[in-house]
């Protein structure tokens, strides 16, 4: 545990050290702690931190995220040492989806165009026409012609809103995001009373219940711009509380509210980002571990939805 702002401070030294030493790039997502993001290169959402892997210069890249992230990174890196500070921070939504079951639900619907989000295991991305991710999914299914088929998956939430705002059908994977499908409106809407004049904000993997009522929707960069943009000194947000970190840094004037919790469903804290600690940081650098393998076959097979869906954005 860290006890002292004396040992936050040498540990981010060390962390500095280490990244000169290795020639490293240190990605984080903005649902790290914040002396993780603060420790970054580049914190980002999936889609800039998938930028941010294909264009780096750098030997070694440092992944503080869940496990299908650092995995895209290596994807996108063969030959470049992937750490990760720990490799135990999975994805529940992209366990969700397991391959052989998800092969058995496209042999349902032969010929359909197969867009799967990048919350996925790259055996899922294998499978896959197209990765996607919450800044860029309506834009990809938009550039689909309309009378393609198309299954989505893992995130029926994220699915249902693109086809709400495209006004076309899709065939849906049935997961969700722990974290985000634990919002509800009737637990919220007490908040927004509370609140004259704030703006409820939320990321479209949350229920319709909560989209629809809802000032603005949109990923966790967008999220961020709104925040930063919109004359609204108070906002509720809906979606993990990890942001507000961010939030806060770009804009110390407002005021930012993390929408409340489901009492009996108070899951709305990504625990496996949190997972990630300084302390784990400093010592994968150290130690060169844990490192991210992916199976070369798997890694040309899922590179190639990856690299269309970069095309596409």
């Amino acid at each position: 545990m860290i006890s002292s702002d004396a040992s936050v401070e040498a540990l981010h030294e060390r962390v500095r050290q280490l990244k000169k030493e290795m020639n490293a790039i240190i990605l984080a997502h903005y649902y790290t702690l914040p002396e993780i993001q603060q420790a970054a290169d580049v914190v980002g959402d999936s889609l800039a931190l998938a930028r941010a892997a294909e264009g780096t210069g750098a030997d070694v890249i440092v992944f503080a995220g869940v496990y299908f992230m650092a995995e895209t990174a290596a994807i996108l890196n063969p030959g470049k040492l992937v750490l990760m500070p720990d490799n135990r921070a999975g994805c529940p939504l992209a366990d969700s989806c397991p391959p052989e079951t998800f092969r058995a639900f496209k042999a349902e619907h032969p010929g359909a165009l197969v867009i799967t989000y990048i919350n996925s295991s790259v055996e899922i991305k294998a499978e896959s026409d197209i990765v996607c991710t919450s800044s860029n999914a309506e834009k990809i299914v938009s550039q689909i012609p309309e009378d393609r088929e198309i299954i989505f998956g893992p995130d029926r939430n994220l699915g249902s809103y693109v086809m709400k705002k495209l006004g076309r059908e899709m065939i849906l994977w049935q997961g969700c995001c722990y974290v985000h499908d634990a919002y509800r409106w009737e637990i919220i809407r007490e908040t927004i009373e509370k609140h004259p004049g704030a703006k409820f904000i939320a990321h479209p993997e949350c229920r319709e219940e909560v989209l629809c009522r809802s000032d603005f929707v949109g990923s966790t960069g967008a999220l961020l711009d709104y925040s930063e943009k919109t004359d609204a000194q108070v906002m509720i947000v809906a979606t993990e509380p990890g942001i507000l970190y961010e939030m806060e840094r770009r804009s110390p004037e407002k005021t930012f509210l993390p929408a409340p919790k489901d009492p009996f469903s108070p899951s709305s804290v990504c625990t496996q980002m949190k997972q990630n600690t300084l302390e784990k940081l400093c010592e994968c650098m150290e130690r060169r571990e844990p490192r991210i393998f992916v199976d070369e076959a798997l890694r040309e097979n899922a590179l190639k939805p990856i690299r269309r869906m970069l095309e596409m954005s």
